[in-house]
């Protein structure tokens, strides 16, 4: 969108609002119109949407809202201010809608996933298998922990732990593998002991 750095001059802008307010703005005198003033319906648009595509759209919604209508008055005050009104009024109601979109999306994903309460022996087993997991880890050999350790405390991939730690993928995938394997053994052992 190329909107002028600066505000239109009167004299400039005379002929066209005498135009407008006795006639119906044709094609030609909104085109006209947007260049005199869609620079500070943007920028309006701009510091109410905070995004610069919402407020294109909301700039290009209130020219063809004030085409389509035509409900301005001149005897109530210069074009500018009427459709920064509009601007301002516009872009309320799309603030509102989203929020209200927002706390509809909120209300059904509380009823769809509802928060889990845990029982006083649910907390009871996760914290016993956390300090199982804790205890097997420290047992494996310190290479396959410190793998492993990139992978899932730090979500590296596999390429990446390797990079990290200068070493080849083959060597990287064989620790991996062999410390779950080892952790998998002691976690069942953990298991079978009461």
């Amino acid at each position: 969108m190329d909107f002028p750095p600066q505000q239109p001059d009167a004299a400039a802008t005379r002929p066209l609002l005498q135009g407008l307010a006795s006639d119906p703005p044709s094609t030609t005198d909104l085109g006209a119109l947007y260049d005199a003033y869609g620079g500070p319906v943007y920028r309006l648009a701009l510091r109410l949407c905070r995004s610069s595509q919402e407020a294109e759209d909301l700039c290009h919604d209130v020219f063809l809202r004030y085409w389509k209508q035509d409900r301005y008055e001149p005897s109530r005050g210069p074009v500018l201010a009427y459709l920064l009104l509009l601007t301002r009024s516009m872009a309320i109601n799309r603030l509102n809608q989203r929020s209200n979109r927002w706390q509809l999306v909120q209300r059904w994903s509380e009823q769809l996933f509802p928060q889990a309460v845990r029982s006083p022996q649910e907390s009871a087993e996760a914290d016993d298998l956390s300090q199982q997991v804790r205890h097997a880890l420290e047992t494996i050999p310190a290479n396959q922990r410190q793998v492993l350790e990139l992978a899932y405390y730090e979500g590296l991939s596999q390429s990446a732990i390797g990079q990290r730690l200068n070493l080849p993928l083959g060597t990287v995938k064989t620790r991996s593998r062999q410390g779950l394997i080892r952790l998998r053994e002691l976690l069942i052992d953990f298991r079978s002991t009461p």
